[in-house]
């Protein structure tokens, strides 16, 4: 007797293997579908009716860590512990994100580098991929819980301007997750697929799509010609949403009840209590005109002409970038013919007609904005899937491409699932002072190491001016043109030398090998990541070693004996921790070394002012 497996939650047949769709947002993530029987996209919910998971970790005591409402519960009384808004430091160095540090309530890590931020939480160090990818897990888990298959395979939406380095940190996040991901879309992209817009073979348009989430801004104008998506423009503001006009509603309140600045500082419980009545406030006044309730026995109201006014700054402010990414795509209004809203503060009327008003159309909102992306990224994960027979998929590389880096690492420049044909380009430096060569070693695949991937080809670079590390900029390019051929070529961008090879046997694997190779990375993800955590801690070492003796032997003398001491014993511990030490152990001599030196290179630079300014009027 056969047995039929059948889906308890959708009723419908059990499928051997489902790719969803994945809006792993800054506020809240979520994962969608396409539903097996009415072959219309759909958000998967709990048995509650909540679809939306708040992007928010709590590391609890005992190395436990909680992801989503439970999170958040302890973002007053753990701050701390408590991490948010981790999308914002995804493939971010400390000098990026050092003029928004006071937004994040725990440690990001300030070694005034270019290297990829780092969250320190108690001992322990994590990357905002290990972070993504914890967040990922817990979806992945529901999803599993609510369908009762195992899922594997997704497509994850990112916004447009992510760059390589936020993509990649956002796949190898998913790839952590025990997903393999097929591709990563544009948020404006999926939300425009959603609404079916793209997905005709003859189409041909251009949209606008404005998504106002809790805490971030971003328009995107996008032409859509034969399915596929250009982004023409894109423009917004990565601090502003939702979240601005219930600190404004809060505001407000505090000083007609007499609450001052400084009391809703130090008391925690009051400010949480004026924000979540805000935030209710700002939810009843999207369909009725007035509200009421009680804070800390007073009462407080508020009308929506009140809260409107409140709000239009920051509206106004949007609609400065909407004009803006329209002036960059050189477009005027007349030439948007379809707006798409994204983002749960589009539900405020406000915002709806502000965006009608501003682009003359009226803006398609029929689709839930909380979920709009989900569901486009579902649409996406079903044509990947090869179940939507209408939708023609272009010919794309079956496996990463990328070069060596320090350490054996690889470095992927054409991600898997990518377009052919494609062109890429990311620059390099030079490790060593004086370097004149660069070996550049190409490889496919999707493990860490390129040991563990396949070699294509392997050249040198040579005629690198002599210069001091990291002043040289090699731009390595990626082509593959429309047969599949990949053409790497490496140019020298100072001086100009250059060389390019061609490499023909781009592919040359059976499908099976393929999906061993894919398999392979998604089981040992966990231990890649751990070894790539290891030599990247490793290489940071070395680089914060090597400047610190530089700077003893040129600038000993502005030390005092106890600097010196503690230097020499800082390093001759970071030294040993790099042999035989874990990731968290060297970041934390890291830092160690980091807080010492800090105090003498301000004084040597003070010292280097002082010196040119003497003599000088003012």
């Amino acid at each position: 007797m056969a047995k039929i497996a059948i889906n308890i939650a959708t009723g419908s047949l059990q499928q051997p293997e489902m790719v969803v769709g994945i809006d792993l947002g800054t506020t809240n993530s979520l994962v969608a579908i396409i539903h097996p029987d009415t072959k219309q996209p759909v958000v998967l919910k709990e048995h509650d009716g909540n679809a939306l998971v708040p992007s928010i970790l709590h590391f609890a005591e005992g190395g436990n860590v909680l992801v989503g409402d439970e999170a958040k519960k302890h973002l007053i009384d753990a701050p701390q512990q408590t991490v948010f808004s981790v999308k914002r430091l995804m493939g971010k160095s400390y000098n990026d994100i050092r003029d928004y540090s006071s937004f994040f309530t725990y440690k990001v890590i300030d070694d005034q580098t270019e290297s990829l931020v780092k969250i320190q939480v108690g001992d322990r160090f994590y990357s905002p991929v290990e972070l993504s990818s914890l967040i990922l897990k817990e979806l992945k888990t529901r999803a599993e819980h609510i369908l009762k298959t195992p899922v594997t395979k997704a497509v994850i939406t990112v916004p447009a301007y992510f760059n390589d380095a936020q993509r990649q940190a956002t796949r190898d996040a998913g790839k952590l997750a025990g997903l393999d991901v097929l591709r990563i879309v544009n948020e404006p992209t999926a939300a425009s697929l959603a609404y079916g817009l793209g997905l005709k073979k003859d189409e041909v348009k251009t949209i606008a799509v404005y998504d106002l989430g809790g805490g971030t801004f971003d328009i995107s104008i996008l032409r859509i010609n034969g399915g596929i998506f250009e982004v023409l423009s894109t423009n917004g503001d990565t601090y502003l949403g939702g979240d601005d006009f219930d600190r404004a509603i809060a505001n407000e309140w505090a000083k007609n009840i007499g609450i001052s600045q400084e009391e809703m500082q130090s008391n925690r419980s009051i400010a949480q209590q004026l924000r979540l009545t805000a935030e209710a406030a700002k939810i009843h006044l999207s369909t009725h005109d007035h509200f009421m309730a009680e804070i800390a026995g007073e009462k407080v109201t508020l009308s929506r002409a009140d809260f409107e006014e409140l709000a239009k700054p920051f509206v106004d402010r949007t609609m400065t970038c909407c004009a803006n990414a329209m002036k960059d795509a050189g477009l005027h209004i007349d030439a948007i013919e379809e707006v798409v809203l994204v983002g749960g503060s589009t539900r405020v009327p406000l915002v709806k007609t502000s965006v009608q008003k501003f682009f003359n159309r009226v803006p398609h909102d029929a689709v839930n904005p909380d979920e709009v992306v989900a569901l486009g990224a579902a649409v996406q994960a079903d044509i990947l899937a090869g179940n939507n027979k209408d939708f023609l998929l272009l010919d794309i590389t079956p496996l990463s491409l990328g070069i060596e880096t320090m350490g054996g690492l690889m470095d992927v420049l054409v991600p898997r699932n990518s377009k052919i044909p494609s062109k890429v380009a990311r620059q390099y430096t030079t490790q060593k002072d004086g370097q004149s060569s660069m070996k550049i070693a190409v490889f496919q695949g999707e493990r860490d190491l390129v040991k563990d991937n396949r070699k294509l080809a392997e050249f040198n670079l040579t005629g690198i001016p002599g210069m001091p590390a990291g002043l040289p900029k090699v731009e390595i390019s990626f082509l593959i043109n429309a047969d599949g051929i990949l053409l790497v070529k490496a140019k020298e961008i100072r001086s100009g030398v250059e060389q390019t090879v061609e490499v023909k046997p781009q592919y040359g694997l059976t499908d099976e090998e393929v999906e061993k190779m894919l398999m392979d990375s998604v089981t040992h993800a966990k231990e890649d990541m751990a070894i790539r955590a290891l030599v990247e801690a490793r290489t940071e070492a070395r680089q914060i070693l090597d400047t610190t003796s530089g700077f003893l032997q040129k600038n000993g003398s502005i030390l005092t004996v106890e600097e010196k001491t503690a230097t020499d014993a800082a390093m001759t511990s970071l030294q040993n921790l790099m042999e035989n030490g874990n990731k968290d152990e060297i970041h934390t001599a890291i830092e160690k070394l980091n807080e010492i030196s800090r105090p003498y290179a301000e004084r040597l630079m003070d010292h280097a002012i002082s010196t040119a300014m003497k003599g000088k009027k003012i």
